[in-house]
């Protein structure tokens, strides 16, 4: 039998589809927009009484920053600048894939977040930005501003495995990583849930990709799901890292002790050569077919701080933001900011992190737009809670702060506390908790209905 997705649900969907390359798609042509002040067509937006923030980009970074500006600076006018309709959420979508959760449960709406907490939601594309004129382009007009927030997240880099151009298409469209939310975990999710049989493949980049445990519990996810529906199918999950990258213990005695039958984890895996026709991924070891996959890439920056030339290369993330640690500041433009999966801090690249990193950020720009001191460097919070069974619903989980490590001349975990224990009451109680922390944060980010 075909499942099929609801017409309700893919009317919910809709929009992320319609942006579906989001703001890489429509900004090929890397170049920073310039226009005679006189010729520009500026956005249908009223003029600030204050100081005007910009935010570029409406993840958890974006929504979360938007928010906190305008609890510290009530007068500040904040306009958030984001293509999608309406939000859906990647923490807690594998969940989804598997049908353990409904759709409604990840997507919010922008305009209820906009009016909640006072600032203005504006529906466009950003395409460039004039940073000695201080004007953001979108396609639905241009915007001044006086501080300018880009939280516009990752993009994928597929030049690790290919520069064949219809390679990467089809990979793309046939076998999406399924960690930008919206069309891509639509198409996963039937695949998962209309396959027969056989060998699926996941893979993990190296590097700091979105988000570290989310490989290993989407194996967990559809490992339990192939379980339950008594499908004949083995999962291997190649991991180009030389073990599993976070919550190891966990994610290992589950593999072992759940799913043993079904998963094969295969670390130091560095795919040289994918052959979507025969359907076979070659390693530096070893030869692998398959009868379905989700290939995931490295990940890099938003292709848009390319295009407004505020982008870095960096060792495994290439083109993230070009930003002082400290202050966020772009380099040179101290009215200029980067925040969420785009910087490049080894922070990881998850919801939470994002959160509270962002507070941080709109602290910043509030100080200044009010005068007030400067403020010492707040670390983001790392809490993320990966289920490892969905029937019942086991989970373990992280929290941990930041710190700088001059030796290793990075960032890294400062207070890590684990719970990765899921046998019994605490796996239970550690899943349930999954459920209490992405509600909070809804109600954080968007406010009551």
């Amino acid at each position: 039998m075909v499942v099929k997705m609801t017409r309700r649900d893919a009317m919910k969907i809709s929009a992320t589809l319609v942006a579906g390359t989001g703001l890489s798609g429509c900004l090929a042509e890397p170049k920073v927009e310039t226009k005679s002040i006189e010729t520009v067509e500026f956005a249908p937006l009223p003029k600030p009484k204050a100081k005007r923030v910009v935010v570029v980009g409406g993840g958890w970074s974006g929504l979360s920053l938007a928010k906190e500006l305008k609890l510290l600076s009530p007068t500040t006018d904040v306009v958030l600048v984001e293509p999608r309709f309406e939000f859906v959420s990647c923490p807690m979508s594998n969940l989804w894939l598997v049908g353990n959760i409904e759709l409604e449960f990840l997507t919010h709406d922008y305009l209820q977040g906009a009016r909640n907490h006072n600032y203005t939601y504006f529906n466009a594309t950003a395409t460039g930005v004039d940073k000695d004129k201080s004007i953001l382009f979108t396609t639905n007009g241009a915007i001044k501003y006086d501080h300018l927030v880009f939280a516009t997240g990752i993009d994928y880099d597929y030049s690790f495995w290919t520069d064949d151009v219809e390679l990467e298409r089809r990979l793309r469209q046939e076998y999406p990583p399924a960690f930008k939310p919206g069309s891509e975990h639509i198409t996963l999710r039937n695949k998962i849930q209309n396959f027969k049989g056989g060998t699926f493949i996941f893979t993990v980049p190296a590097g700091n990709y979105r988000c570290l445990p989310a490989p290993y519990e989407r194996t967990c996810m559809v490992a339990d799901y192939f379980k339950q529906k008594g499908i004949d199918a083995k999962i291997i999950l190649l991991d180009e890292n030389n073990d599993i990258t976070i919550k190891e213990e966990g994610f290992h005695s589950a593999f072992k002790d759940l799913y043993k039958d079904i998963v094969t984890y295969i670390p130091n895996s560095k795919i040289e050569n994918i052959d979507l026709d025969k359907k076979i991924v070659e390693t530096e070891f070893d030869e692998f077919s398959f009868d379905d996959a989700s290939f995931y890439p490295h990940v890099r920056g938003s292709k848009i701080l390319e295009v407004c030339g505020i982008a870095k290369n960096t060792p495994y993330n290439r083109l993230e933001g070009d930003i002082d640690p400290v202050t966020y500041e772009v380099n040179g433009y101290s009215n200029i900011y980067i925040s969420g999966d785009a910087r490049p801090m080894g922070f990881s690249k998850s919801g939470n992190t994002s959160n509270t990193e962002a507070k941080y950020v709109a602290n910043l720009i509030a100080t200044k737009i009010e005068n007030k001191p400067n403020i010492k460097w707040q670390s983001p919070v790392t809490v993320c809670i990966s289920l490892v069974a969905i029937k019942p619903e086991r989970g373990i989980f992280i929290h941990s702060e930041y710190a700088y490590y001059k030796d290793k001349k990075a960032f890294g975990f400062a207070t890590p506390v684990t719970n990765e224990v899921w046998q019994g009451k605490m796996g239970l109680d550690n899943a349930q908790y999954a459920y209490d922390w992405a509600n909070s944060m809804y109600v954080d980010m968007f406010g009551n209905v």
